[in-house]
């Protein structure tokens, strides 16, 4: 019989889960070469404006395999519906038949993208962070900076949106968990004071420019998942020291790495992936003064290990 989890016994048993170790083993097999991980298949919408991402794929020796639908309607609030939605399908590897069905309503991709995020600054960013830059202020730029306090004592943030009720809300909010924020009118204004900054937005035109970006500084981009959307301009990943991919294969197809690729700002060779920083098989930072690029467009094996290590405590 398939068991059916609902969200709030899946967040109770994410609280008991180490997530970001989660995100390290899932990065790590995909370098590896022991996840079989096909292309996404994705579903782009114009009226209302939204996507469908269908990620899937196993480890190899594994005894279950998984499927993931998430879903970004990004005019739902105004109809006071939270944007993003989801599920995972967990089947079992000895016989096709389904095992689990989490109905996670999108959160379980929000947290995973969150500890990669937290997984590439542990890798990547400079020693000492005395600034933490945020662009965007929805959920997940609230997830991003929740999941970097295991990974750095700073607690100084500067966070850029769209509207000023906007950052003054997100302020409000991470000020009470214990950040100190302040709001900027424009992300130029970071790179002058933030040696880590992390972009989540859906924009489809870049607003990070090179000319912003400091010696010493780490940037990881996640809100660029699909070929349309681009936050950062080519020319920071060709002045980047290290270049970073959650996959080389899947970033040559979309989000930053993709725009570079097309902008002659790099070649393919230049790119490495975070699984292999993480095995000590690629170089990751090896100075202080050196620019880093980490372009996390989310995969499937990621969507894999964090399904194990739940479905782990909740049928314990």
């Amino acid at each position: 019989m398939t068991a059916v989890w609902q969200l709030p016994q899946i967040k109770e048993a994410l609280s008991s889960i180490d997530t970001i170790a989660a995100m390290e083993r899932a990065f790590q097999a995909y370098s590896e070469g022991r996840a079989i991980v096909p292309p996404v298949g994705e579903l782009l919408f114009e009226n209302p404006p939204g996507d469908a991402h269908i990620k899937y794929g196993y480890i190899r020796g594994d005894d279950a395999f998984v499927i993931k639908i998430a879903t970004g309607f990004y005019d739902n609030p105004k109809k006071s519906l939270p944007p993003n939605s989801g599920i995972l399908v967990v089947f079992s590897a000895a016989n096709g038949f389904p095992s689990a069905v989490l109905l996670d309503e999108g959160y379980l991709t929000n947290a995973r993208t969150a500890a990669a995020g937290a997984v590439a600054a542990k890798y990547l960013a400079p020693a000492k962070i005395n600034c933490i830059g945020i662009c965007g202020t929805g959920m997940q730029a609230r997830l991003q900076l929740q999941y970097l306090k295991p990974v750095t004592a700073c607690r100084n943030v500067m966070v850029w949106g769209r509207s000023s009720e906007s950052r003054e809300r997100y302020a409000r909010e991470m000020e009470a968990e214990g950040f100190n924020v302040q709001c900027v009118a424009s992300p130029r204004t970071m790179g002058k004071s933030c040696e880590l900054i992390v972009t989540t937005t859906l924009a489809s035109s870049p607003y990070i420019e090179g000319l912003y970006i400091q010696p010493g500084t780490h940037v990881t981009a996640m809100g660029s998942d699909t070929p349309t959307k681009n936050e950062l301009r080519p020319d920071v990943l060709g002045m980047a020291d290290v270049v970073v991919a959650d996959s080389r294969a899947q970033c040559a197809e979309r989000g930053e790495i993709h725009h570079a690729l097309a902008a002659n700002e790099i070649e393919v060779g230049d790119v490495v992936e975070l699984g292999e920083i993480i095995g000590g098989t690629a170089p990751g930072r090896s100075s202080g003064e050196q620019v880093t690029v980490c372009d996390l467009t989310g995969v499937a094996v990621q969507d894999i290990e964090i399904s194990k290590a739940v479905l782990a405590h909740l049928q314990r």
